[in-house]
């Protein structure tokens, strides 16, 4: 089977997994639970800390299926190539996934995808994904990456959530409430923190 039509097969899973009823995620206006997480960035892992980052600014924090996945290689593509247009808006990228955290070492610094730009970070038990109102999806038999090798994990639906620097949530971007596509998240996103950066309501 070649690359192509592997290509096709792992969207079409992923997409189905994503579909699943009753998927549900905080709302605009309410508060963003504060969490910490293991993480990596240019392959080097470290301890990430939301309230930290919204010292900084607003923070994107953006939930995938799973690492090495079609739309999620996409999406972190995306999002590595508009990095400087956040970082301009004064706002932090941070992934979330159950990815282990020796699998995002290896993503985080892949030039094909994060390219050491931002973080992404493990949240392999669904705790993070929970206080989100996420609901992890549990393994599926067959589902394999990019390099054909199986997810063992779960997945979370693809979502993302826009916060202000007081911590308030501002937006949810949700594949399955809005049919955004992988990089409409990141065009949706930035779209969004730039409207901030200049003072505009989200």
């Amino acid at each position: 089977m070649n690359k192509r039509i592997v290509g096709a097969l792992v969207a079409a899973v992923t997409a189905a997994l994503i579909a699943t009823p009753g998927v549900a995620a905080l709302n605009a206006g309410a508060a963003a639970p504060d969490f910490t997480a293991t993480a990596s960035q240019a392959g080097k892992d470290f301890t990430f800390s939301l309230k930290q980052a919204l010292a900084k600014g607003p923070v994107v924090v953006y939930f995938y299926p799973a690492a090495y996945t079609g739309g999620c290689d996409l999406e972190a593509h995306t999002f590595a190539t508009e990095k400087d247009k956040f970082t301009q808006a004064g706002a932090t990228i941070i992934g979330v996934s159950a990815d282990s955290i020796a699998r995002l070492n290896q993503f985080s610094s892949d030039p094909k995808y994060c390219a050491g730009k931002f973080a992404v970070a493990s949240d392999p038990g669904g705790k993070i994904a929970t206080q989100y109102d996420l609901k992890m999806m549990p393994p599926q038999k067959g589902v394999t990456d990019v390099e054909g090798k199986p997810v063992m994990h779960g997945f979370f639906p693809r979502t993302t959530f826009v916060i202000d620097r007081e911590g308030k949530i501002v937006a949810t971007l949700s594949s399955k409430e809005d049919h955004l596509t992988p990089d409409e998240h990141v065009k949706h996103s930035l779209a969004i923190v730039e409207r901030m950066h200049t003072g505009k309501a989200p």
